[in-house]
């Protein structure tokens, strides 16, 4: 659907960017702390990769807009919400070098886009456009929702799945090409054809910049019928560049790392692909008009997360470098904390500082005895709980054969924890968690006698 229909919003009324900020307005580290004063005080917060975070800023602008729909709903449906989303997809659209502003729809998450993408892989095995076997390719770390949603969708009507086991601690991005385009053949087999490929662009836990541009390369080499990148974690945290690339489809959440309230995301679908057959699984009277307007109208609801993007720029060109720069300084910061940890245990970042962004997989001491998810579980409440520390912590479970790494006591290490690190954050947060591993480890406690939460 063409930018300037009036369902798309009134084409004439594109957000201004506001002009760059001299120098002397920048933020400065208390004004930093002060946009994020709501977070609770006491918590060395380092899982900005979970939930995000949104600043001050942002929510007072946010409410403008909520207030802006109950003064006068009709006015806010009619005028207002329309032009607001529009100009968001354009901030947007530019942001990734999109063709076009009807190439990109907001929705509430990556897990939405994941449905959207699935259930037309579903139909097309229901309407007999697929053979019954023919195959979606992932890796095994994908995230769960979408595993959930090609049960749900596409193995229930005859599709099967092929799942490749991502390299970790992995070496180089050559590993990942390699295992991935095995799995491709392995999805060929038979005579069946590989009708989706999801690929992470960051993954999640554990997590690890891929070499995304190279794996679409593959699939296309290896005559893969459409390619959907799952990128929850990218925007804010990498370029994105979706014609560079070449994805038929490619989401990113904007509530975990680019400073929107929860919960938006943009879905990028290519024009001149299979656009036309993509829909929005709430159905409103706008369907068949689009993704991008189907998306806009699913029902009364709140809005004011997709209407704050332009706010959201503002708030970023605040930053020395703007975006670019906050990427930058996130990547750096979280290299240089999750070295410093390593230093301090005795073990290993999970993948070289190159494939890192601004979360980092650090390798936990093998004498904390990590057996298992479980066991994860209870560390990571342990932190919150009683170090006010919030982390995640990932159990990697070796296979038969496997002799893992080891640390510097030559035990094999058997998890790990994911920093974040985001603007707030300070060096004391990640010193209070290497002190209380590192106290766990000196008190010989371990997984199994942790004290109760």
């Amino acid at each position: 659907m063409a930018a300037d229909d009036h369902r798309n919003g009134d084409s004439t009324h594109h957000h201004r960017d506001p002009k760059k900020p001299r120098l002397s307005e920048f933020l400065t580290d208390s004004d930093i702390q002060s946009e994020f004063a709501h977070h609770q005080s006491g918590v060395a917060r380092i899982n900005n990769g979970s939930f995000g975070c949104c600043p001050s800023s942002v929510l007072a602008a946010q409410r403008d807009w909520q207030l802006r729909f109950l003064r006068q709903p009709d006015e806010f449906y009619f005028t207002g919400l329309r032009r607001g989303l529009l100009a968001s997809r354009a901030v947007i659209k530019d942001l990734i070098n999109a063709d076009d502003v009807g190439e990109v729809s907001l929705l509430d998450n990556a897990t939405t886009a994941a449905a959207i993408v699935l259930q037309r892989v579903g139909r097309c095995f229901s309407e007999g456009k697929y053979k019954k076997d023919d195959t979606v390719v992932m890796f095994h770390c994908a995230f769960q929702s979408v595993k959930k949603s090609i049960q749900a969708y596409v193995s229930r009507v005859g599709g099967s799945t092929v799942e490749v086991r991502l390299p970790f601690p992995v070496n180089s991005e050559e590993e990942i090409v390699n295992v991935f385009r095995e799995g491709l053949k392995r999805g060929k087999e038979d005579g069946r054809t590989v009708r989706l490929a999801i690929i992470d662009h960051i993954t999640s836990m554990p997590c690890v910049l891929m070499p995304v541009k190279e794996l679409v390369r593959v699939c296309r080499e290896e005559g893969v019928e459409e390619v959907f990148v799952d990128a929850a974690h990218a925007i804010g945290s990498v370029k994105v560049d979706v014609k560079e690339i070449g994805a038929d489809y490619y989401v990113s959440n904007l509530h975990k790392w680019f400073f929107c309230p929860p919960s938006i995301a943009f879905f990028y679908c290519k024009e001149g692909g299979f656009e036309s057959d993509v829909h929005h699984p709430v159905v409103s009277h706008e369907f068949g008009n689009g993704l991008a307007v189907e998306s806009a109208w699913i029902g009364t609801r709140d809005y004011s997360s997709q209407l704050v993007v332009p706010s959201v720029m503002e708030f970023v060109k605040r930053f020395e470098g703007g975006i670019d720069g906050i990427m930058k300084r996130n990547h750096d910061e979280a290299v240089r904390m999750g070295l410093m940890l390593c230093d301090a245990w005795g073990t290993n970042l999970g993948s070289p500082p190159e494939m890192c962004v601004g979360m980092v997989m650090i390798g936990l001491p093998s004498k904390l005895c990590v057996g298992s998810d479980d066991d994860g579980v209870k560390l990571r409440a342990y932190l919150r709980v009683h170090r006010l520390v919030e982390v995640p912590v990932y159990f990697l479970g070796l296979r038969d054969g496997e002799e893992g790494v080891k640390d510097k006591d030559g035990g094999v290490i058997t998890a790990y924890v994911r920093i974040s690190h985001q603007v707030y954050n300070e060096t004391g947060d990640y010193e209070r968690l290497r002190d209380a591993i590192t106290e766990l480890v000196k008190d010989q406690t371990t997984c199994k006698n942790l004290p109760p939460v």
